[in-house]
C-alpha cells in the first residue's frame, strides 16, 4: 500500500520543491525523466539561458544547463522560507536577496514574464503612480465586484489609461490568462496598448495566444446560422426545413 501511494505522489519541481500543479500559478509542469520543473520556474531561474530551439529541452532551456542550474542554486538560500534551493535572484541594484517562485509570489515579489524576465524583491518591484485626487479608501474591483483599497499596492492595480478601472492582481492575472495577448485589455476603457505594457511591467502573466473561449470552441454554436423554422405552424411551401437566401 505504501509502495503504491509512493509511486502515486505527484513529482515535485526540483527548483521550488513544490509538487503544485496549479498552470495559472506555475505554468506547466515539465518533466524528462526524473527532472521534473515548473515552467515559470525555469523562466525566472537567473543562472539559466535559452540555448536551444524552442522544441528543445523544455521551451528551449537544455537538460545539460537545467542540471548545471540545480548545483547552483543549492548554494542559494531563500530569504522567505529559509531553505536551500533559491534560483531566483531580485534585479534590483545591490539587492542579493534570492527566493524560489512561489515563496517570491507569496511574499509579494513581481515577476516581469517579458524581455529577460527579471525579477523584483518586495523592495524593489516596480509600483504603480496614481496621483492622490484619484485615489480612493475604498473602490470596487470591476472583474469580482468586490470592496478593495483605492491606492496602488501589490495586490491592488489600477488601469493606467483611465485610472478609474480598479482591480485585485489575482482578478486582473486570470482575466488574462483567460483572454490571452490578443483580447486582452482594460475591462472598464477597453485600452490595449498602454494598458498590456503597464500590466507585463507590472509582473502580469500574458499568454501569447488566442483567448481561452476561442480555443475551447465554446462559442462555436454562434457562427452556425439558424435554417429551420420553429413557429408553430410553417406557412412556408417548402417546408420548415427549407430556408431562402434572403429573408
Amino acid at each position: 500500500m505504501n509502495h503504491q501511494a509512493l509511486k502515486l505522489k505527484e513529482e515535485e519541481c526540483r527548483l521550488c520543491h513544490r509538487a503544485d500543479s496549479n498552470p495559472d500559478t506555475y505554468g506547466q509542469k515539465c518533466q524528462w525523466g526524473k527532472l521534473c520543473v515548473h515552467e515559470n520556474c525555469l523562466y525566472h531561474a537567473s543562472g539559466l539561458v535559452q540555448r536551444g530551439k524552442d522544441e528543445e529541452g523544455f521551451y528551449g532551456f537544455l537538460y545539460p544547463d537545467i542540471r548545471q542550474e540545480l548545483k547552483r542554486a543549492v548554494q542559494k538560500t531563500c530569504c522567505v522560507c529559509g531553505c536551500k534551493g533559491a534560483s531566483i535572484a531580485c534585479q534590483g541594484r545591490k539587492c542579493t536577496k534570492n527566493f524560489h517562485f512561489p515563496c517570491g509570489s507569496e511574499r509579494g515579489c513581481i515577476y516581469q514574464f517579458f524581455g529577460a524576465f527579471k525579477s523584483f524583491c518586495w523592495k524593489h518591484r516596480p509600483a504603480q503612480r496614481v496621483r492622490r485626487w484619484q485615489q480612493q479608501v475604498e473602490t470596487i474591483c470591476v472583474i469580482c465586484l468586490e470592496s478593495m483599497p483605492g491606492k496602488p499596492s501589490y495586490s491592488a492595480m489600477v488601469c493606467p489609461a483611465c485610472k478609474h478601472a480598479w482591480f485585485h492582481r489575482g482578478c486582473i492575472q486570470g482575466h488574462a490568462l483567460r483572454a490571452a495577448l490578443y483580447h486582452f485589455r482594460c475591462p472598464r476603457c477597453r485600452d490595449m496598448g498602454t494598458f498590456q505594457r503597464e500590466m507585463f511591467r507590472m509582473g502580469i502573466k500574458i499568454p501569447d495566444r488566442d483567448a481561452a473561449w476561442e480555443e475551447d470552441g465554446a462559442f462555436s454554436d454562434q457562427y452556425h446560422r439558424h435554417s429551420r423554422c420553429d413557429a408553430g405552424c410553417c406557412l412556408y411551401v417548402g417546408g420548415r426545413e427549407q430556408s431562402a437566401d434572403d429573408g
